[in-house]
């Protein structure tokens, strides 16, 4: 009999037809790896909105608010050698761990982004203390694993590398044509991911941009003819294609710990400008452009980039890249090193 995980997370959860739905693609490929070692029960919020990625993990719990949430963790308490992984902090996921630790349950909290950046962006001058005294109380109780060091901000934790890249990502890779400058972004159509900013600052220029996202409903009106918006279902690695199709890879985001969707871009050999605010996201990648957030700054980078293309795609062939195979097993070990 295999040893028990509830993962506790944030993410919106659509039920149809007994089958559950997320947008976010680690609520679906964390849970789903982790099955193949343990009893996995997944537990989130419920959404009237449709989701595009379907969840195949047999457990997964939708809460319809705290107290069902509380219900829910409970029904689990008399599992044998149960653990708890808690997923981002949030005040939905911050109330789950004060929960569990009124009951001294073991939790383990997995840090994919930096939240201070993320709440700042959000909420402005005071976002950083709401979710700074959420993450001071929430380091306290839980044992932390973080995608970056300088999320844990000085505490002690396990750092992984998430990826979703596995074998058909080095497949079949096409050589783009430069005729045009094709950019593309991958992503939530979020303020903090930056795509509002980019499409004023690129829209109505000759830069064409595709935007591929999950989000079957999104509240963005674009009135611009050089981007496309573009409601995707990824379905075993489909969304490669999109990559293909483009010849640079951009990132517009405010704030980054790990985006997996630059080292997607980079197993396409595709080269990627981020901004300058994210920088530290490039780390020792070759192919990772840093441009100011304006238009002729962009395009100095683009210029560079389309100018010297096959010398920046021969040191591309130089990264060495995670895979979700590695992620997974790093993830497996922290829980089976605890249960025994």
């Amino acid at each position: 009999m295999k040893d028990k995980i509830c993962i506790i997370t944030n993410e919106k959860i659509y039920e149809e037809n007994q089958k559950k739905f997320c947008d976010n693609i680690d609520i679906k490929s964390i849970p789903e790896g982790l099955e193949s070692f343990f009893d996995i029960v997944l537990i989130g919020r419920g959404s009237n909105q449709i989701r595009s990625k379907e969840i195949n993990v047999k457990n997964v719990s939708v809460s319809k608010n705290l107290f069902d949430l509380f219900k829910k963790i409970k029904n689990n308490f008399k599992a044998k050698n149960l653990k708890y992984l808690v997923i981002s902090i949030s005040p939905f996921t911050f109330m789950a761990i004060i929960f569990l630790k009124l009951f001294r349950r073991k939790v383990f909290l997995y840090l994919r982004s930096d939240g201070y950046e993320e709440y700042k962006s959000i909420l402005g001058l005071p976002g950083p203390l709401i979710y700074g005294l959420m993450f001071y109380i929430s380091s306290i109780m839980c044992d932390l694993i973080a995608c970056r060091k300088r999320i844990l901000r000085g505490k002690r934790g396990i750092i992984v590398h998430p990826s979703q890249l596995n074998e058909n990502w080095k497949k079949n890779i096409s050589k783009p044509s430069l005729d045009k400058v094709q950019l593309l972004y991958v992503g939530r159509i979020r303020v903090e991911k930056g795509i509002f900013s980019l499409s004023k600052m690129i829209g109505n220029t000759n830069l064409k941009l595709s935007v591929v996202t999950s989000e079957m409903i999104t509240n963005y009106k674009n009135s611009f003819s050089n981007i496309e918006i573009i409601n995707f279902r990824n379905i075993d690695d489909s969304i490669i294609k999109f990559y293909d199709e483009c010849n640079i890879f951009i990132l517009p985001s405010f704030t980054e710990a790990h985006p997996q969707v630059l080292d997607e871009a980079l197993a396409r050999m595709r080269p990627v400008i981020v901004f300058d605010e994210i920088s530290h996201v490039a780390r020792d990648r070759k192919g990772v452009y840093i441009a100011n957030r304006n238009l002729e700054s962009l395009n100095e980078k683009i210029k560079f980039i389309i100018n010297n293309y096959t010398k920046i795609q021969e040191e591309i062939k130089e990264n060495k890249l995670p895979s979700k195979k590695i992620f997974i097993n790093q993830m497996k070990n922290i829980f089976s090193k605890e249960i025994k």
